[in-house]
């Protein structure tokens, strides 16, 4: 993998595969159909988890910027709702308009899949972006990092935060989640094997919304009172989390990290809400699964192990075994380089 990255130390540094990076939606963003037509078979269709994620919205900055410099057209569409049947409907749409390519952040790993298929038998190239479905149905996915570097990276945070020892609880998005479940696993096994003295006393879904989020970070709160910490592997729920804490008797008490967006955690790393956190970029992983899904629909590569393709400033990336192209490590944000970042 070619190393644009920019590191946490450095002024810019691109929070290379996790992080999560959330600007502003781009303007060729949906949320409806958009019926039947001619089709473009040299177009990009993005389907995120949900609209209104930040999340997404920078991925969707990131992928606009990719099309942009390829030349070719990209636009976003997708549900409200983080739900796999809301996005079916959007995967039969792009395939009737036979886009050339899709990038596609899967809700589950199957029930897409029979969608999936059909775009692919029809044409259209298929690249799953930071929650995979199962390797039959796709072409390629574009990993924000490395599972079990996240995964550790977020025990290792909470491990320090809370002197190595009490309960913790995950606020997880939803419980079919593919990436979700894939490092709260991994998070359990890190939790087993270096810490023993940490006990993961629940596991709650906020489903990617911001209230729901909310009221389980409340939940968690009121069942377990000697929690000590907690960890929310998703953008909406660390913040959502966040603002409970900040403004409730457990600020300062109970630990909270996970996965967010400097922008988004800037005012509770300040106000001492929380100490630290880790994330990719996600503009940067919507700017290379648009350079992934281009070279697949112009048959640069076919998303064979060893394939390799250039991705504009990011360079030469090639793809793993099971056709997993990873964007780079985590940045871990605290005090001391949260103002570095901006996005």
């Amino acid at each position: 993998m070619t190393s644009k990255f920019r590191r946490a130390g450095s002024a810019v540094a691109i929070v290379a595969a996790l992080g999560l990076a959330l600007s502003a939606c781009g303007g060729g963003s949906d949320s409806g159909d958009d019926g039947e037509g001619g089709g473009d078979t040299s177009s990009i269709t993005f389907i995120p988890k949900n609209l209104g994620n930040p999340y997404f919205d920078a991925s969707d900055t990131g992928g606009k910027k990719a099309a942009d410099e390829i030349g070719t057209t990209w636009k976003q569409v997708g549900p409200t709702e983080s739900t796999p049947d809301s996005q079916v409907s959007f995967i039969n749409t792009a395939t009737q308009q036979r886009a050339g390519a899709l990038v596609v952040s899967a809700n589950d790993p199957t029930a897409i899949g029979d969608a999936l298929e059909e775009a692919r038998n029809a044409g259209t190239k298929v690249v799953t972006m930071d929650s995979d479905t199962e390797p039959q149905f796709r072409d390629v996915f574009v990993s924000q990092a490395d599972a079990a570097g996240i995964a550790k990276s977020q025990v290792d945070l909470i491990a320090e935060q809370i002197g190595g020892k009490g309960e913790i609880a995950i606020l997880s998005a939803a419980a079919n989640a593919t990436n979700q479940n894939e490092w709260i696993k991994l998070m359990e096994e890190e939790l087993a094997a270096s810490h023993p003295d940490i006990k993961l006393v629940q596991t709650v879904y906020g489903d990617d919304d911001d209230q729901k989020s909310f009221d389980k970070t409340a939940g968690l709160l009121q069942s377990h009172p000697n929690l000590k910490g907690i960890i929310s592997p998703t953008t909406v729920g660390i913040a959502a989390a966040a603002r409970y804490l900040s403004d409730s008797e457990y600020k300062g008490k109970v630990a909270l990290t996970g996965l967010g967006t400097p922008n988004q955690m800037r005012e509770y790393v300040k106000d001492g809400t929380v100490k630290g956190f880790a994330l990719w970029d996600p503009e940067q992983l919507g700017y290379l699964s648009a350079y992934a899904a281009d070279a697949l629909a112009s048959g640069d590569i076919e998303g064979k192990e060893g394939d390799k393709f250039e991705a504009g400033d990011l360079g030469e990336y090639t793809v793993g075994a099971d056709g997993v192209v990873v964007l780079g490590e985590p940045t871990v944000f605290d005090e001391s380089n949260i103002d570095d970042f901006d996005f």
